[in-house]
């Protein structure tokens, strides 16, 4: 991925040294469920992880400029329910130290330029575990459209089945909220 920056954050590739960060927010029981993964048990299952993130390439380390803590994830992935070339879907995970300051806001606003400007994107879209209101939240600042609710979608690690609200934005959409924002 490009390294890209934003007011108060670096969105740049993985490295080992990020794993210790990684594993700080990764252990908390609070982090990993809401977006669909159990919680690390081990600093070795967290460096599997960086490594994962580096020979993939499809996933940015959101390095905070003020302090340079590795603070979360977001990655433009092939999006699981269409076969466009030129459509990514959204996924992020935050600190929850981080959460309610804005930081996933503005990276996701950040990756929505960078993916439309950068890689001619088409559309891009995201969706949420129907519990999770903070990722909703997120979602709904950044523009993106509601498309529905996709029911019995995902079964987590624990057993837990859960439905997903889908989203997107057009290139064109994105290009019109530019304005009013």
């Amino acid at each position: 991925m490009q390294r890209i920056e934003s007011e108060r954050l670096i969105l740049r590739n993985f490295t080992e040294q990020d794993t210790d960060d990684l594993y700080r927010y990764a252990v908390d029981p609070e982090v990993g469920p809401r977006a669909g993964w159990k919680p690390h048990e081990t600093r070795e299952e967290s460096l599997s992880i960086v490594r994962m993130f580096i020979a993939d390439d499809n996933v940015w380390a959101l390095e905070r400029k003020s302090d340079h803590r590795m603070i979360g994830t977001l990655g433009l992935h092939h999006d699981k329910w269409r076969n466009l070339p030129d459509v990514r879907m959204i996924g992020y995970v935050l600190a929850q130290d981080c959460w309610g300051q804005g930081y996933m806001s503005e990276a996701v606003k950040r990756a929505m330029r960078y993916g439309f400007e950068e890689m001619n994107l088409r559309l891009m879209s995201i969706s949420h575990y129907t519990f999770n209101d903070r990722s909703r939240r997120v979602i709904e600042k950044c523009g993106f459209v509601y498309e529905g609710l996709l029911r019995q979608t995902f079964l987590r690690y624990d057993g837990a089945v859960f439905d997903e609200a889908a989203y997107s934005i057009t290139k064109n959409e994105w290009l019109k909220h530019q304005f009013i924002v």
